[in-house]
């Protein structure tokens, strides 16, 4: 089951698990639909995989499967400039 992790891993944006601009890769590196087209030109800078746009969990599910709250952000190097 897919984590749906809280926030863009290069610019920490928040990405609520009903966010349309959540972007992630098979591996669910997630990011804002921003850094994946500009940042990263739609490739995850971890594995190499295609940035897609992630799945949004129905409402009535996410009381049973929450999404995660744990916030996950990497020092990529094209990112430094974005996080504060």
């Amino acid at each position: 089951m897919l984590l749906l992790k809280p926030n863009c891993e290069c610019c920490d944006a928040d990405l609520p698990p009903d966010s349309q601009s959540a972007r992630s890769c098979s591996f669910e590196c997630t990011f804002c639909q921003s850094c994946a087209d500009t940042v990263f030109q739609g490739i995850c800078p971890n594995c190499g995989g295609e940035l897609l746009r992630r799945p949004v969990r129905p409402e009535a599910l996410l009381k049973k499967y929450p999404a995660s709250t744990e916030r996950f952000v990497k020092a990529h190097a094209a990112c430094a400039h974005l996080v504060q």
